[in-house]
Order: structure tokens, then sequence, then C-alpha cells
């Protein structure tokens, strides 16, 4: 009998603060509902600038600029190791007791209570109202492509005290209307992650892992006609396969790291018309690290 974990029990279910702890790894300190460590992901890090907030569900490293939940936290500290294989590994560590689905008795799986805090989208907004979020954006070097594609995003979360922190970030919108958020500090998902896709030519196909990069793509080919494909979590890579079968021409635009290199050569292996275009941004991460970096050789060359 097969047995798979789900990547939402995991999500769900898991705390990350009690992942590090199994692991070996203590906050330095504690920040309102913030843990902060010493980035286990960075060999270099020397001042505490790993972040999670375990009652979002959520982390954030400073020194690297990039987060998101446990599972992406999975994917980079087990580099190498397939998406299954980190739930598995997550799931052993902690010991958790989760609701398994069989291939034979999927009818029969329990589910426990869901652990999630409550939020709640309070207002949208066109972007150019809030100076953060601008400054934000523009210092991704995406604030043109941004006009029309984003929104400004205010929530708030509320604890099991009742207890309610306001937020605002920079929205995406992916195709079940929920919020991709981002700002400076954060990074996350308001409701369930899904795909976003946008139509364009029939025959060709455009994918990225976030909307970041797909903006970064954007502002050098303001002209492209592809249709796109923006996955929002590599967690959703098998959805995005899917839908990446219906095109001709598929081009692939994952991060230079274990996992986006894993998450290309997926689709290659799923569909042989995909090429992988991440030598367009060789010697970065990602196409935004590789626009940023243009955009401060031009500041400094003046």
């Amino acid at each position: 009998m097969n047995i798979n974990i789900n990547a939402r029990d995991i999500k769900d279910h898991v705390s990350l603060v009690d992942l590090l702890s199994r692991l070996g790894y203590q906050p330095y300190r504690k920040s309102g509902q913030e843990h902060i460590y010493l980035s286990m992901l960075r060999d270099s890090d020397t001042t505490p600038s790993f972040s999670v907030n375990d009652k979002l569900g959520c982390w954030y490293d400073h020194g690297e600029g990039r987060g998101g939940n446990i599972i992406d936290f999975g994917l980079l500290y087990w580099k190498g190791s397939s998406f299954q294989e980190v739930l598995e590994k997550i799931s052993n560590v902690t010991g958790a007791d989760l609701p398994v689905q069989s291939d034979t008795d999927k009818a029969k799986r329990k589910r426990s209570a869901i652990r999630e805090p409550h939020y709640q989208v309070l207002e949208i907004r066109d972007l150019g109202v809030n100076t953060a979020i601008t400054g934000y954006l523009q210092s991704r070097g995406i604030w043109l492509e941004a006009q029309g594609r984003l929104k400004e995003v205010y929530y708030y979360v509320e604890d099991n005290q009742k207890n309610r922190k306001h937020f605002f970030a920079a929205g995406w919108q992916n195709e079940l209307g929920a919020w991709e958020v981002r700002g400076i500090n954060f990074k996350g998902c308001l409701g369930h992650k899904a795909i976003s896709f946008i139509p364009g030519d029939p025959d060709k196909l455009a994918v990225f892992e976030g909307f970041i990069n797909y903006l970064s793509w954007l502002s050098e080919n303001p002209f492209a006609d592809e249709s796109v494909l923006v996955l929002n979590s590599l967690a959703l890579l098998q959805p995005g396969i899917r839908k990446a079968k219906e095109f001709n021409e598929v081009s692939t635009y994952f991060d230079n790291d274990a996992t986006g290199r894993n998450a290309t050569l997926t689709f290659q292996q799923a569909l042989p018309q995909s090429i992988d275009y991440s030598p367009v941004y060789e010697g970065y991460n990602d196409y935004n690290d590789k626009l940023i970096a243009g955009l401060n050789e031009n500041h400094f060359s003046r």
C-alpha cells in the first residue's frame, strides 16, 4: 500500500519552531510573535537574521532575502531532496501525528483539527497609495511592470486571544482568488495556494516560480507575447506541468540553486518541449537578482 504525506497537512499541523528545535536550533531572541535565529541556511551568518512567525507559519531570511512556509524551508535545508522526501523528513524529525492518505483507502482518511491563524483582508487598493509598498517594488526594479498587475493589500491577523495585528503588502492574485503578499520582511499567502495563469500565445508558455521573477522578466521583455504561468510555489510543480502540457513551446525560468535545478529537470522529464532559460541570469540566483544588480550597477556608474 502506497502511503503519501500530504503537503497541506504538514503546513497546517507542524510548527517550524518545533522542527528547528528538534534539528538543534534555538532562537537567539524573541520579539513579539517573532523567533530570531542565526540562519541555518547560510554558513556565513554571524548576526541573527532568520525570523520565524509560528502563528503565521512563515519564515524570512533577511540575509538571503527570501522566505516562505515550512516546506519551502525544508526544500532549502535538505538540498537535493525531492518534494516528497522533504515532507517525509519533516514528519520523521518532528514525529508529527499526521493524517495519511493511501492510494487504496483515501475515503477512510481522517483529519485532525487544522491549526491556522485567523486573518481578514480589509481593503484592496491600486498601487501608489502606500509609500512603503511603492518603495519596496521600486527597490526590486519592478514598479512599472507592477502597474495593473499588483494591488496594495491591507489585512489583519488574529491570534487565539483575539489580538489583532494589522499588515499591508504588495499583492498578486492566484486563480483561486487568494493573495500572494510580499513586503520587505514578509512573504506569504492569504488563502489557498494556487497557480496564476495569464493567457497569451496559445503555442508558447513562459513558466516562473513567483511573480517577482515574472515581472523582472517582463521588464526586459515588454513586448513578449507568450502565455505566462506563475506557480507561486514549487509545491505546485505538478499542477504547473499539467497546465504546461497544453503548449508546444515551454520556457522555464527557475532559480539557479538545487531546488530550482530539480524543478527544471522535472519539467524537462515531463515535457520534452521545455527549454531551460536560467542561463539568461547565470551568476545570479534568479531573474530578480540579475535585474537588481543591473540597476545598482547603472546607479553607481553615473
